[in-house]
């Protein structure tokens, strides 16, 4: 079995159908690519998937439960994690503290605590070091350049030791410096069992990091396959490159 199925999801905002009957499987291990054009449903099949959106109808099963009813912190804790487009971080707060705040309560009691945990601190610290940015630690989020943003949301997502997350652009609108480091992180979340699901409009990045491509046009899937397989699609080729 897959480790996530989608089945038939849709979802209408004020009558205009945003997903309409998707389908596709995330398989364990992957890197999958979730693509197409503006406004083809994308973001909100990742809004469905870890619950800020509850989908009108169809199912999402996670390691064959269903977890489509559930909150997002409940997702969270069943090892989804995700990044957005826009980084959501915690302004006032450092990088170290954004991280922390990430981490899942143990009990009712670690609700109430005032202060860092040894062990959080040193699992936020090894996963800065692990995105390269352990020196801004430190250093109010708010200063942070767009492209180091990206990397704290990668780092944040990871410490709730997730099966698989959502990544939404990580490409976006970062220098080629940092958008390697990103590339390389990923394939290396990947080699230690990770499970990535990745919205981007970079058609380098997609190509050259996911397999399987999953492609959405008008709240629908397109098509489906390998990287050489889509290039190669003309119905891809009409609905999302604009050629045919």
């Amino acid at each position: 079995m897959a480790l996530l199925e989608i089945r038939d999801l849709a979802k209408s905002f004020g009558g205009i159908r945003a997903v309409d009957g998707c389908s596709f499987d995330v398989e364990e291990h992957t890197i999958t690519a979730l693509i197409g054009p503006n406004g083809a449903g994308k973001t909100t099949v990742f809004n469905m998937i870890n619950g800020l959106h509850k989908a009108d109808s169809g199912t999402i099963r996670f390691r064959e439960r269903n977890i489509e009813a559930l909150e997002p912190h409940q997702i969270t804790r069943r090892g989804i994690s995700r990044t957005f487009q826009i980084s959501r971080q915690l302004s006032d707060l450092t990088v170290l503290e954004n991280l922390v705040v990430q981490s899942p309560p143990a009990g009712v009691f670690d609700l109430l605590k005032s202060s860092i945990l040894s062990d959080e601190r040193d699992r936020a610290m090894e996963l800065l070091a692990f995105v390269g940015i352990e020196a801004l630690a430190n250093a109010p989020a708010a200063k942070l350049s767009y492209g180091q943003k990206k990397l704290m949301d990668l780092a944040s997502a990871l410490m709730a030791k997730p099966q698989i997350i959502l990544l939404d652009e990580p490409a976006g609108g970062i220098n080629p410096a940092l958008l390697d480091t990103i590339i390389d992180r990923v394939q290396a979340l990947r080699a230690q069992g990770i499970t990535f699901l990745i919205v981007e409009h970079n058609m380098d990045v997609v190509m050259n990091i996911c397999d399987p491509v999953v492609v959405m046009a008008y709240g629908k899937v397109l098509a489906k396959g390998s990287p050489a397989d889509i290039q190669a699609d003309p119905q891809v080729l009409e609905a999302y490159l604009g050629v045919g």
